[in-house]
């Protein structure tokens, strides 16, 4: 083997991807900011609400996320640890940006699920825990807030295995909890991780290490917390899970470490074992079958499309996860779904919004291409098989509609073009009435806060006013029909029919009701719950 594809084989085999979810508020970009700050990418930590000082988590970077502190899109995010490359996706925490959330999985090699040590699993993390688990992808739980008044350890991963029917594995322990919390036990390295005091929500925590019976602890802990920590540590050697790395990969069982983020306590344990624990970039499905990261064909799908993270620049950006092959500079590929030769110029990496220039990327990378309007969600790229396809990202349905429109007929042509860019991104879907003019759209989200991002994003970063009429309608039907005519098509009083982007009938009803009536009134009629992805 040569000395290059020794080098290739190492910078695969040092990648590792994964994506952080949580349901909101449980610190999970407070979380991916301390990650940061470990590994060098960033030199002190700014709280998401702190508001006074306008710092704001690096990994929100839409002006509206920092207004109201959530994260609507997902941020992807590199940097090096310990000789590792470390890909982070920080996804949408707020359940009405879950479908950029499941895209962003789709991306993902193991997923990091942050609980709220005070509320236990919440109706979120149950949604997005499904997600990994249908995919089948490890998952690794950080309990954090710690330093808060919550819920009990054994508590806490009961609600786990129960809630989320996972076994778990404690890979440390909590010493104390609220304002008596004084650090971790770990139990990898059977060693006592007492933190210093001191300001360690900006800069790294220094750690007093010893073992478990040393009598220093008896000290810094108290007689008291010394021993309820000796006794949980040998029920959990008697009754607890066992450390499994197979049953780990499988998603299976989940390793557990507690901590605060936002305090740093127990957060570059957790890190380091986590790297430890998880495998680099692994094979992905393909109509070729499984394609192995370290053949030196270069391929990937776009997972997501994002307009105007520059606002001095108004471009587009698709976000390209590599499977596999080295990517370098300048490459001519395939772009497999329209069957031409694209040149990928310009290649990016990002912290949050800030751009690095690249001139190669690995398997496991997330890289930007500039996007002049030619690629979709779920594209393949393949330098050397033009008939390469990866499995395709499901395109989830709508639950809310309205109808907008601008409201100056002079800014139509921006209107048009951010209501296109944005419906290009998954962030909306976009429909029509037959016969009715371009100037009024209906508009389909998975979540209702999705339209007041697209009116602000409309405002602000194409400059249109719009009007929005919430539409009634609950249920979304995609219409298979042989020789389809509107004009002899049955429908009920309540039931909309729209067309799509490729100008094919679609069905909004208000009930199940309407639904039932129209498949016994036409003839040879079948209806679609979701759109078809190759």
């Amino acid at each position: 083997m040569t000395e290059q594809n020794l080098n290739f084989i190492d910078e695969v085999r040092r990648r590792r991807t994964f994506a952080i979810i949580s349901h909101p508020d449980a610190g999970k970009t407070t979380l991916t900011e301390k990650f940061l700050l470990y590994g060098g990418a960033i030199r002190s930590a700014g709280s998401v609400k702190s508001r006074r000082s306008q710092k704001h988590a690096v990994s929100d970077w839409m002006e509206i996320e920092k207004q109201r502190g959530i994260s609507v899109t997902s941020s992807v995010l590199q940097f090096e640890y310990n000789n590792f490359c470390i890909n982070i996706l920080d996804t949408p925490g707020h359940q009405d940006f879950s479908e950029d959330t499941y895209r962003t999985l789709m991306a993902a090699d193991s997923a990091v699920m942050v609980i709220d040590s005070a509320k236990g699993v919440e109706d979120q993390t149950k949604k997005l825990f499904q997600v990994c688990k249908m995919r089948g992808i490890p998952i690794f739980t950080f309990i954090n807030k710690m330093d808060r008044t919550g819920r009990e350890p054994f508590e806490l991963l009961e609600d786990i295995e129960n809630v989320l029917g996972i076994r778990s594995c404690p890979m440390n322990w909590p010493i104390g909890s609220g304002k008596d919390f004084k650090g971790v036990y770990n139990r990898h390295k059977e060693q006592i991780e007492v933190f210093d005091d001191g300001n360690h929500g900006q800069s790294i925590a220094d750690a007093i290490k010893g073992d478990l019976t040393d009598e220093k602890f008896n000290d810094l802990l108290g007689p008291g917390l010394h021993e309820q920590l000796m006794g949980d540590i040998e029920l959990l050697d008697i009754a607890g899970d066992n450390f499994d790395l197979d049953k780990i990969l499988k998603g299976e069982l989940t390793p557990v470490f507690f901590g605060s983020a936002l305090t740093n306590f127990g957060v570059e344990p957790f890190l380091e074992s986590f790297l430890d624990i998880t495998m680099p970039p692994t094979p992905r499905i393909s109509n070729l079958g499984e394609i192995d990261p370290e053949s030196d064909n270069f391929s990937g799908f776009i997972f997501k499309i994002q307009a105007n993270m520059d606002p001095a620049h108004r471009d587009r950006i698709a976000f390209l996860r590599i499977c596999s092959g080295k990517f370098e500079k300048g490459m001519a590929v395939n772009h497999v779904q329209r069957n031409k030769k694209v040149k990928l110029a310009q290649p990016q990496q990002f912290v949050a919004q800030d751009r690095v220039m690249v001139t190669s990327a690995y398997p496991g990378d997330i890289i930007g291409i500039h996007d002049p309007g030619i690629f979709n969600i779920g594209d393949t790229l393949s330098a050397k098989q033009s008939k390469l396809k990866y499995k395709g990202i499901p395109q989830f349905a709508p639950e809310h509609f309205a109808t907008i429109s601008t409201k100056n007929s002079l800014k139509r042509k921006q209107f048009l073009k951010g209501i296109t860019q944005i419906a290009q991104e998954g962030a909306i879907q976009v429909y029509k009435r037959p016969n009715i003019g371009i100037e009024e759209v209906i508009v389909g989200v998975v979540g209702v806060l999705q339209f007041e991002v697209l009116e602000y994003r409309l405002k602000n970063e194409y400059g249109v006013d719009i009007t929005m009429q919430r539409l009634p309608y609950r249920y979304i039907r995609w219409v298979e029909m042989d020789n389809f005519n509107a004009a002899r098509f049955s429908m009920t009083m309540d039931t909309m029919l729209v067309e799509n982007k490729d100008e094919e009938p679609v069905l909004l009803f208000q009930n199940e009701w309407s639904i039932r009536q129209i498949i016994e009134r036409n003839e040879g009629l079948s209806l679609r719950e979701t759109s078809l992805v190759e």
